[in-house]
């Protein structure tokens, strides 16, 4: 079973960085053209130059020029435990913690990471061209395991906090000892950065690890919030539905400015609409009913439907069988803040 080593991380030193509000970011695959760019203007060290960079190259020579430079210093080897304070999509305030430190990289087939979620080629492609050139993990993978954790949070103030939107992040540094949890890993966001750690070990033997933050299932904070689906159009309405006000114990369809219900028991309610979309339907996401709802009322799309969010058991059931879920099934808010911690190989 998989265990959790301390690692040498790239930090910020903000005496030549700057404020470390001003250098970090959330993960690269939630940052939209605007966004990327007003990140970038808050800093020339920000991190999405490297995590977004205008190619590859650039992110190598940034990190090379930064670490000259005094940017970016290697710290000493720990791990690390990290706190985000947070209000969820549904209001409620939240404390998330978890332990940031190195894993073994080792394929699916193995047993000791496991996916739940499906990838695709051209985003691997291109973190792997980025990993070549910056030869460093610049975001944390975020897994989950089902486990007590295995230590205390230190007592104190936190070595590092700072606040990125809503989501304040603290981190303590923790002993430099390796830490063994006796069950698999699920991956909760970073299927592409993960697989490509694989990928990259295979090309790079010396490459054997990749970093993540580790929060326990046991954890008060950790919480699946639904994503809910609006479809252009649909070729035929779904039979079982009940006409209803929207009840979010159920999932919901809405059409020509009416709710319909459909019970389920046990079933994945992302799995269960998956027959009424068109394949070449124009299908987007949120996690907002409210928006979902609005998009018909608006006419910009002929259905919404309101999804339940899965449990972790449901999950972590998915991933044992080796299945995936449909896209956006799962969202684990907040995302890992990026920029606090590196990984250089």
């Amino acid at each position: 079973m998989p265990k959790v080593s301390p690692f040498r991380a790239l930090r910020y030193d903000e005496a030549a960085a700057g404020q470390l509000a001003d250098l970090v970011a959330p993960p690269y695959d939630v940052i939209g053209d605007e966004e990327r760019e007003a990140l970038a203007a808050r800093s020339p060290h920000n991190i999405v130059h490297l995590t977004l960079p205008p190619s590859p190259e650039a992110a190598g020579d940034a990190l090379t020029a930064w670490q000259e430079a005094g940017v970016l210093t290697l710290d000493e080897p720990a791990l690390w435990w990290v706190a985000q304070d947070f209000t969820g999509p549904d209001g409620v305030e939240r404390l998330r913690e978890g332990i940031a430190g190195a894993i073994e990289a080792t394929p699916y087939s193995e047993g000791n990471v496991l996916p739940h979620e499906k990838t695709h080629a051209h985003a691997k492609e291109g973190r792997l061209n980025v990993l070549r050139a910056t030869k460093a993990q610049l975001e944390p993978i975020f897994l989950i395991y089902d486990a007590d954790v295995p230590v205390e949070r230190p007592a104190g103030d936190p070595e590092v906090d700072v606040t990125l939107g809503t989501v304040r992040t603290r981190l303590w540094r923790l002993p430099a000892e390796d830490l063994n949890i006796d069950v698999p890993f699920l991956i909760a966001d970073g299927h592409h950065r993960y697989e490509t750690a694989v990928a990259y070990r295979e090309v790079e033997p010396t490459a054997t690890h990749t970093f993540a933050v580790l929060v326990s299932t046991r954890s008060p904070g950790l919480e699946i919030f639904p994503t809910h689906r609006i479809v252009e159009f649909v070729d035929q309405v779904p039979e079982g539905f009940m006409t209803s006000s929207y009840d979010p114990t159920s999932l919901s369809m809405y059409r020509h400015h009416q709710f319909w219900r459909l019970d389920l028991e046990g079933d994945l309610d992302t799995k269960a609409i998956e027959p009424f979309i068109p394949s070449q339907a124009d299908l987007t996401y949120t996690p907002s009913a409210q928006q979902a709802v609005d998009a018909v009322d608006e006419e910009v799309a002929e259905v919404a439907f309101l999804v339940r969010a899965p449990t972790v058991a449901q999950v972590f059931e998915f991933a044992n069988r080796g299945e995936t879920m449909p896209p956006k099934s799962t969202f684990f808010y907040p995302k890992l803040t990026s920029g606090l911690l590196l990984y250089p190989l």
